[in-house]
C-alpha cells in the first residue's frame, strides 16, 4: 500500500488535492491533512508515509523545513501558488511540483511520475540542495525571478472561496485578516497584509496605506480635499480607498 500525507494552511486546496489525489490514484491512502508545518514533521516521523504533498509555505515550520525533514525519506511533491520561481529548481525531475489551482492533467503527469519511482524502488533523493535553492529564490525581492502570488483562498462563513490574483481589486489589512476584494465579491485570508505583499508584483500593485494595497489598474481617480488628504476611486467598485502621506507621492500630477 502506498501512503501519502497532505501539508497546507488552506482548507480548500487541502480538501481538493485529497479529492483529486482520490480520483488519479485510488489505490493511494492519504494517512494525515496537516495544516502546519510542525504537524507535518510529526506525520513524518510517525507515519513514514511514502510520499508528502507539502505547501511552500506555512505557518510555523514552511514547507521547505518539513522538505528538510523529508529529505531521503518520502518522495515530495511541493504544492505552490507561485509560478515561474521553481521551474529551473525542478529540471532534475527528483522532486516535483504542482500550482495551484491543481490541473487534472498536471496530476496525472505527476502520479505517473511517483508510480514510476516507487515501482522501480528509487530511494527517496537528497533535498538539502534543492531546499537551499528555492529558499533562496523565496526570499523577498530576490529579484526578477521572484515567485508572484496567482490565487489566493479566502473564507466566507463555512465557504471557502478561490480568487485569481488578476481579479482582485484591493487588499485591505482587519484586524488579524485580510479583506480580499474584487469587482463583484470579497472575502476574508488568514494571512496579514505584509505577508501577502511579498508575493505581488509591485508594479501592478500599490501600497497606498499602512493598511491598504490597490491594483493600479483598478484606480479611476484620485482625488484630494481642502486639508491634502487624498482618496483613491475605484473603476468597477463604490468604495473609495485612503492614501497615507507617505504614499501620496505617487499621485503627483506629472
Amino acid at each position: 500500500m502506498t501512503t501519502a500525507l497532505i501539508a497546507d494552511d488552506e482548507d480548500l486546496p487541502r480538501t481538493e488535492l485529497r479529492r483529486m489525489l482520490a480520483t488519479a490514484w485510488p489505490a493511494l491512502q492519504v494517512v494525515a491533512e496537516c495544516e502546519h508545518g510542525p504537524a507535518a514533521v510529526e506525520a513524518l516521523a510517525a507515519l513514514a508515509p511514502d510520499i508528502a504533498f507539502l505547501d511552500i509555505r506555512m505557518p510555523g515550520s514552511s514547507g521547505l523545513e518539513v522538505a528538510r525533514a523529508a529529505s531521503g525519506r518520502c518522495h515530495v511533491v511541493f504544492t505552490t501558488a507561485y509560478d515561474s520561481h521553481a521551474i529551473e529548481a525542478f529540471e532534475a525531475g527528483a522532486v516535483d511540483y504542482l500550482l495551484k489551482p491543481v490541473q487534472a492533467d498536471r496530476l496525472a503527469q505527476t502520479v505517473a511520475r511517483l508510480r514510476e519511482r516507487l515501482a522501480a524502488r528509487e530511494a527517496a533523493p537528497p533535498l538539502d540542495a534543492l531546499v537551499a535553492q528555492l529558499a533562496e529564490r523565496l526570499q523577498p525581492g530576490a529579484g526578477p525571478g521572484a515567485e508572484r502570488l496567482r490565487w489566493i483562498s479566502a473564507s466566507v462563513g463555512d465557504t471557502i472561496k478561490l480568487f485569481g490574483i488578476d481579479d482582485v481589486l484591493f487588499f485591505q489589512s482587519d484586524e488579524k485578516y485580510t479583506r480580499v476584494v474584487t469587482a463583484s465579491d470579497e472575502a476574508h485570508v488568514r494571512k496579514p497584509l505584509k505577508e501577502i505583499a511579498e508575493g505581488l508584483d509591485p508594479d501592478a500593485f500599490w501600497q497606498v496605506h499602512r493598511g491598504v494595497i490597490v491594483r493600479a489598474a483598478a484606480v479611476a481617480r484620485a482625488t484630494r480635499d481642502e486639508l491634502g488628504r487624498i482618496t483613491l476611486h475605484l473603476k468597477q467598485h463604490r468604495e473609495t480607498l485612503p492614501v497615507s502621506q507617505a504614499c501620496a507621492w505617487r499621485f503627483k500630477p506629472m
